[in-house]
């Protein structure tokens, strides 16, 4: 047989080395830590979800009184949980915007924290009714990010049920969406720099970001690369953690904590925050002041058509596997 020209040789090998390097950033060989995490109520994340994506909707940045009645929905389910809580104000052009935060455990302490966001996205500049909005341009946000939202209030209740022996601090931050995506203007950020400035050390932040959508048919997952499709799924029926180079450990600590809490799927990747959408989230701000974080999400655009848009309704949204998720968190958060 006629040996193949040296340029298809060559691409054969570069494309072997792409696929090598995702392997080893994809951290292939993680063994599960098996542990027990409470049940999760999935009706309770259905709840959340369907109150903030249709009652309090739209959720973005210039409908301020949707936003400010969604963050008391989530200061009143915080407080039922037992947690001390409290509000940190993010003031942005004359207006106060709210984190909320809820603290278990130890006042002191290296400290865990997982957020997520409570805005949706909107885009004010082409509403062409009175309202200012609707669905042709601000979002219902159930996946992006009532999904993060949700699953957070069921971690509050879960952890609210016995003393916890380490500091952990669940943010509901403001201000993710645009416009204020990746400006100093973002909940997150302003919560990050708060936690520098106190000198707090943090063991671990995650930012549950869109963690309700699966699909189980060949083809529903995507990839901002071509060579990722060597190494995962083509399915959407799995879990993502993802992080930065140099986050290795990190990674592998949370992915082996998941894994083994539930038989969901966790994949998980460390790579340059310039390859698309590593740094789409709040974790972000977190890594600009030196912490560790990683982004726990369901991939968003990559297989959910509806990102962004009229269709992110609470009735697409697959509320047993997100259950699977919380109880992933909750081992984290319990043993990281």
């Amino acid at each position: 047989m006629r040996s193949p020209p040296r340029f298809i040789i060559a691409i054969v090998l570069a494309a072997g080395a792409v696929a090598g390097a995702v392997a080893i950033l994809s951290q292939p060989l993680v063994v599960p830590v098996r542990s027990f995490s409470p049940p999760v109520d999935a009706a309770r994340l259905e709840a959340h979800v369907k109150k903030l994506s249709v009652d309090l909707y739209p959720r973005s940045f210039e409908q301020f009184d949707h936003l400010e009645g969604a963050a008391q929905y989530i200061l009143a389910q915080l407080r039922k949980s037992g947690a001390t809580v409290s509000v940190q104000e993010v003031k942005v052009q004359e207006a106060t915007y709210k984190n909320i935060i809820a603290r278990f455990g130890p006042a002191t302490g290296p400290l865990m924290v997982i957020g997520a966001h409570y805005d949706s996205y909107g885009d004010a500049s082409r509403a062409t009714n009175e309202r200012g909005f609707s669905t042709q341009t601000h979002t219902p946000g159930a996946d992006d990010n009532a999904s993060g939202v949700a699953g957070l209030l069921e971690l509050a209740r879960l952890l609210g049920q016995k003393p916890q022996a380490r500091a952990i601090e669940l943010v509901a931050w403001t201000l993710e969406e645009p416009p204020n995506f990746r400006s100093a203007n973002m909940g997150s950020a302003w919560h990050a720099k708060a936690l520098k400035a106190a000198g707090r050390d943090v063991r671990l932040a995650l930012s549950l970001e869109m963690i309700g959508y699966f699909r189980d048919d060949p083809g529903s997952q995507h990839y901002s690369l071509p060579g990722l499709s060597h190494v995962y799924s083509e399915r959407a029926n799995f879990i993502a953690l993802v992080g930065k180079l140099g986050g290795f450990s990190a990674t592998r600590r949370a992915k082996a904590l998941m894994a083994g809490a539930t038989d969901l799927p966790v994949y998980s990747i460390n790579a340059p925050r310039a390859m698309q959408g590593i740094d789409w989230s709040d974790h972000r701000n977190y890594w600009a002041e030196g912490y560790p974080a990683l982004m726990v999400t369901d991939t968003s655009y990559l297989r959910n058509p509806n990102y962004h848009k009229a269709g992110d309704t609470y009735d697409k949204l697959d509320y047993a596997r997100m259950a699977k998720v919380v109880q992933g968190v909750y081992a984290v958060a319990a043993q990281f």
